[in-house]
């Protein structure tokens, strides 16, 4: 009686070591740059240097909660309720542009206060979008290899989202949501002519978005000829490339950044890659690429292996996270390189920024799920109970 109940009991929840590594060393660098970029600024706001830092530690700790319950999340359960988080996210990127309700930093309207934290909205739709685009290839991916409809319903979709993310204005967003989106469908199978024609009336698209708004063009040229508009619109790019230069190969070591002592704004946030360039040089650049690398490299490989056993919700999943966060990296990098118009994105995982750390720990929590799920249809995760405790259970 005891050994059958034994054998009915469910296999212990297994994570993926490789994905947790990859992210707890993305933190914990976060957190290093986080707290030496930000303590001068930090000390002259608020009198104490560590303000920016002991924030992020909670909202990294948040994190960390979310992610967890999010493994305790079956699939199934992601699956069924994606139309209704997808919604939800709409209703939010309504809610923000109401008055009163959202909150305008630096000329867009972004933020919905929540008592003492602010919820950037773009954030969680980022996440919503790819959970629904993954539950719609994976229920209708027929349809999207053979009709052009089934490849034009989610079109629309982005359609929706891209409107709202440009009242804000949110262009980054609008881009990473877009590549995301087309990334997903490649992958998808999607018809090839439609795929083409609709890539490049997307980049048709983000160019005239980007050359019709004065403060879009206005980038764009100062993009193009930086130090031309060294102390007005290209103040913060020509600060952020003085950073990559004086890093060198091997940094000015850690703490030692001229460029965080007010020359470069959002040092902490946006330009953290800048600071982290300046300090620890070529040399740390290529290791926050390689772990950046071996983070998406994981999913991918997730990802393959949920296709082998036609687990397509789990599949594109693993693979719309991991779109998502490697384009939204690539997009800051850039940013800070100067091969980039200047864009409000973070850097997973390394920015300072609650609503960022949170949704893609959130994120994580779904992939660990995801990779779980796989791995039991594989047969990589075993029972509670060894083999070996069996036979010493009937021994005894």
């Amino acid at each position: 009686m005891l050994e059958r109940r034994h054998q009915v009991r469910q296999p212990r929840f297994v994570y993926d070591s490789l994905i947790i590594s990859s992210v707890l060393c993305l933190i914990a660098l976060g957190l290093l740059m986080v707290g030496s970029a930000s303590m001068v600024i930090s000390d002259r706001q608020y009198g104490f240097a560590f303000y920016y830092l002991i924030r992020q530690v909670i909202y990294v700790s948040l994190g960390i909660v979310v992610a967890w319950v999010a493994t305790r999340v079956p699939l199934r359960l992601w699956e069924k309720y994606s139309r209704s988080l997808c919604l939800f996210g709409l209703f939010v990127l309504l809610l923000v542009l109401v008055p009163g309700i959202g909150r305008t930093v630096n000329g867009s309207r972004r933020w919905i206060h929540l008592g003492i934290v602010s919820l950037q909205v773009s954030e969680f739709v980022k996440l919503t979008a790819v959970l629904y685009l993954s539950s719609y290839l994976a229920r209708f991916r027929n349809q999207v290899k053979e009709s052009l409809s089934g490849f034009i319903k989610p079109m629309i979709l982005l359609a929706i989202i891209g409107v709202l993310l440009l009242l804000e204005p949110d262009f980054g967003g609008f881009i990473v949501i877009s590549v995301t989106f087309l990334a997903l469908l490649f992958v998808a199978e999607a018809r090839f002519m439609p795929f083409c024609v609709m890539f490049f009336f997307v980049l048709v698209c983000l160019g005239l978005l980007a050359v019709a708004s004065p403060y879009r063009l206005l980038r764009l040229t100062t993009f193009l000829d930086p130090w031309k508009h060294a102390f007005s619109s290209g103040y913060q790019l020509t600060q952020s490339l003085i950073a990559f230069g004086r890093g060198g190969v091997l940094g000015v070591g850690l703490g030692n950044s001229i460029q965080k002592l007010f020359y470069l704004p959002e040092a902490h946030s946006d330009f953290v890659f800048a600071v982290l360039a300046e300090e620890l040089g070529l040399l740390g650049e290529l290791f926050l690429i390689s772990l950046y690398i071996f983070f998406v490299t994981r999913l991918i490989v997730v990802a393959n292996k949920a296709a082998r056993f036609e687990m397509f919700y789990a599949k594109y999943v693993a693979y719309g996270v991991a779109f998502w966060l490697s384009c939204q990296a690539l997009i800051n990098m850039g940013v800070n390189c100067g091969i980039l118009p200047t864009k409000g994105l973070t850097l997973p995982f390394i920015s300072y920024g609650g609503s960022s750390m949170i949704v893609t720990s959130l994120a994580v929590g779904v992939v660990l799920r995801v990779a779980y799920e796989v791995s039991l249809c594989s047969g990589d995760v075993r029972s509670a109970s060894s083999p070996a405790r069996s036979k010493k259970r009937r021994r005894s």
